[in-house]
């Protein structure tokens, strides 16, 4: 794991607690002593070094403008892994020996407590088993799905970027709550659950979106006026626009 930050330290632990690797099969790379003694305390038993290894798979968990100076330092590596945002597999392979593989994820920060959201894409030079391997390590922190390249920016756009369009809603809801009259912890409370219950019944049974809205939304009730409100106000819209704009971004880190 080259970058011990906050996604390297979750996918590291993801991948001990969910018994895919242990950690003595695992090692965390940063010139940051600090973050590497954090990534060692997120994973206990996981080695550090200051430098890459040689001659093993490497997951690339750093800044995009980082990646390919780091890439360019690996030796021998047998399979590279990308976890930063808009930087393509052929703008990695162009830095490594000739016929690396590489594969390109894009992960969430929900990984962090096992639940992320995870898209893989193959490069050019990696093989059905090098994406069954990366995807069975990303199934440790979540759960992943196979895309083409072209769909990653997307893919940032909507479930990379998503938590962040989740959380402000659920400030902004939890700001209401207090608003209308409850004090902040229990608004607060409120706003984080019934996301949280919202999400689960989402993932849990498989029905629609817009088939469990239909079926919190009485005629002229309650949930209908609040609905109003917010497709009065574009928030459909804004959120699509929110999308891609950080597609659009995604692109342009890629092109840079």
């Amino acid at each position: 794991m080259i970058g011990g930050g906050k996604m390297g330290q979750a996918l590291l632990a993801g991948m001990v607690a969910n018994g895919w690797a242990s950690p003595g099969d695992l090692a965390v790379v940063d010139p940051d002593q600090s973050q590497r003694r954090a990534a060692a305390s997120a994973a206990p038993g996981v080695a550090a070094f200051a430098e890459p290894l040689e001659g093993v798979r490497a997951v690339l968990a750093v800044k995009p403008h980082l990646v390919v100076e780091v890439a360019a330092t690996l030796v021998s590596p047998p399979l590279v892994i990308s976890i930063a945002a808009g930087i393509t597999t052929s703008t990695i392979e162009a830095v490594l020996p000739p016929n690396s593989p590489v594969i390109r994820v894009m992960t969430n920060t929900p990984a962090q407590v096992g639940l992320g959201a995870s898209a893989v894409a193959a490069g050019s030079a990696a093989s059905e088993g090098d994406l069954a391997w990366t995807r069975d390590m990303f199934e440790a922190v979540g759960t992943t799905v196979v895309v083409s390249e072209s769909q990653l920016d997307a893919v940032t756009g909507l479930s990379g970027s998503g938590p962040a369009y989740i959380f402000l809603l659920a400030e902004a809801m939890a700001d209401a709550g207090v608003a209308a009259g409850l004090a902040r912890p229990v608004a607060e409370m409120l706003a984080n659950q019934t996301l949280h219950g919202a999400g689960a019944m989402l993932t849990q049974t498989g029905v629609p979106a817009a088939q469990l809205r239909a079926s919190v939304t009485t005629p002229a009730g309650t949930t209908a006026a609040g609905l109003a409100v917010l497709e009065s106000r574009a928030v459909r819209s804004a959120m699509i626009e929110a999308v891609k704009a950080a597609a659009s971004r995604s692109e342009e880190l890629g092109r840079g």
